[in-house]
């Protein structure tokens, strides 16, 4: 199994791509602007997109890859989401006012693109790699996804604040390799952290003491600007735990 980071920024800016990993060559977690590094070439071998919540960073560049490469889809690219998350895409994105609605073109009967609704701890197998959804802490309802092949795992958090269920279902199973998790804010911006549901260091350190593996960790989603003093709180807490800062083009392979 290969994870190839595609974006994770926190936001734009020269070098800056926003959330979407690459499963292997066929498979996407989240669809954010680091889709547009693909080429038209790669962009038609996605056949499955697993959506964390209905936030742009996260879904904006789904609407223009499908439009990309519309001649290229021969079976419909399937999008594996909440069904909040579904409907909210549906009401306001493919809604032929923001974008047309690629589910019923060409036509309604062979679209180029499919959704399937998905529920938390549900399961789905695709080409031998499991996908599993566990329920975080968002301002819209968000999921994460635990990612394994032969008894190899990476679980990615999406966006998330501090909660118990994504580190209790983690614990559920006898190991972890990878943790790609958020980080999206310094302690200086706590109180916005809170508001806004996203991590900071000490909120991420609490939280890390719940998890029983001791996986490689990648923090993801730093808010531009803030990625330096962000590297360097971690260093200071010492927690104990070696953090990397996950970088566009990073390739984790198990």
């Amino acid at each position: 199994m290969k994870l190839r980071v595609l974006g994770c920024s926190g936001g734009i800016g020269p070098g800056r791509r926003t959330t979407s990993l690459l499963i292997n060559e066929n498979i996407l977690i989240d669809a954010g602007s680091g889709v547009g590094d693909l080429t038209l070439e790669e962009m038609a071998k996605i056949e499955h997109v697993f959506i964390t919540h209905s936030h742009l960073d996260h879904i904006s560049f789904l609407p223009l890859m499908v439009d990309s490469i519309f001649s290229d889809i021969t079976t419909p690219i399937i999008v594996h989401a909440q069904e909040v998350t579904i409907q909210a895409i549906k009401d306001h994105i493919f809604n032929w006012i923001i974008w047309p609605d690629f589910s019923k073109l060409p036509n309604p009967n062979k679209p180029v693109l499919e959704f399937k609704p998905m529920a938390p701890d549900e399961t789905i197998l695709i080409d031998d790699v499991l996908f599993q959804m566990i329920e975080v802490s968002h301002t819209v309802p968000a999921v994460s996804y635990r990612v394994e092949k032969n008894g190899r795992s990476i679980a990615f958090s999406g966006d998330s604040s501090s909660n118990d269920n994504f580190w209790n279902r983690l614990n559920a199973y006898p190991g972890l390799d990878v943790l790609i998790v958020e980080s999206a804010f310094s302690d200086e911006y706590y109180d916005l952290a809170q508001a806004s549901r996203h991590y900071t260091p000490t909120l991420l350190l609490e939280d890390l003491k719940k998890l029983k593996h001791k996986p490689e960790i990648y923090l993801t989603h730093l808010k531009p600007g803030g990625e330096i003093e962000i590297e360097e709180e971690y260093k200071k807490l010492d927690p104990g735990f070696e953090f990397k800062i996950l970088q566009n083009g990073t390739i984790i392979t198990l």
